[in-house]
């Protein structure tokens, strides 16, 4: 039987930090930040981390939230950038109500 050194990608097992990737953790971050935000209705919004970038999909009423959505998402600890495919399904910038 031949054994081998444990590695990950080439990498030594001991060497590697499994917490290098910010993205699950900044993800979940960034969904529980546009969840308890006042001025934005987050739930047709999917948030997506690619490394240390998130990717915001989806649609909200109102066009101003589209920038809300990312302003949010920019400021959350572990992002380092913000690709924004949120979309308004409203041309109108005033709210009811």
């Amino acid at each position: 039987m031949v054994f081998k050194p444990q590695t990950f990608y080439g990498a030594d097992v001991s060497t590697v930090d499994m917490d290098a990737n910010p993205g699950p953790a900044a993800e979940t971050r960034v969904a529980e930040a546009l969840a308890r935000a006042g001025d934005l209705d987050a739930t047709n919004i999917t948030v997506t981390s690619v490394g240390t970038q998130i990717v915001l999909q989806g649609t909200v009423a109102f066009p101003e939230e589209v920038t809300i959505a990312e302003d949010i998402a920019s400021r959350v600890a572990g992002v380092v950038s913000v690709e924004n495919l949120v979309s308004a399904s409203s041309n109108d910038n005033t709210r009811a109500g």
